[in-house]
């Protein structure tokens, strides 16, 4: 009674499975020659739509407007620039991101521990690294207060968190 529907299934099965194959390849390259696709990375995030691109340009150009010639030069270099805090005059370094990307410096330029804060909303990086360098210029004890630490790993505190011998 259900062998040759089922055979019929199973012949129709494959069939199917091509054509939705052939049918998501198509679409794909079709997104993917849209001059304003979607960043993959970010397909998912609520409310997102397209211009992504533009966004981030806009912001990165505004973020450059608020950089001094040195934090300009040295983001345009490596990627990251450094800014003192207001109160108590701690160098941070802010690399190019939206999150964990800001690191305390110690007396030799070397990171010593992790700072993790953000506005609150969907901010291209360029918008959030100016938020990052205004807070931290401008109310450091604030940004400090609601942002969470995170340990930086260097070589001179691994031991602290890696076993060396066993």
């Amino acid at each position: 009674m259900f062998r040759q529907p089922l055979r019929n299934a199973k012949e129709r099965l494959p069939l199917f499975l091509s054509e939705c194959g052939r049918r998501a390849r198509v679409l794909r390259d079709s997104l993917w020659r849209l001059p304003n696709r979607i960043d993959p990375s970010l397909r998912f995030v609520p409310g997102f739509c397209y211009g992504y691109w533009e966004r981030e340009t806009r912001g990165l150009e505004l973020l450059k407007e608020w950089l001094s010639p040195e934090q300009f030069a040295q983001y345009d270099t490596k990627n990251y620039f450094e800014v003192t805090g207001c109160h108590s005059g701690k160098r941070y370094r802010i690399s190019h991101g939206t999150s964990m990307n800001i690191h305390e410096l110690d007396g030799a330029g070397c990171p010593c521990v992790g700072w993790c804060f953000a506005p609150k909303g969907y901010l291209v990086a360029g918008d959030v690294m100016l938020a990052q360098k205004i807070a931290l210029e401008t109310d450091e004890r604030g940004a400090l207060n609601v942002a969470n630490k995170f340990f930086v790993p260097t070589s001179r505190n691994m031991h602290l968190h890696y076993r060396t011998s066993y």
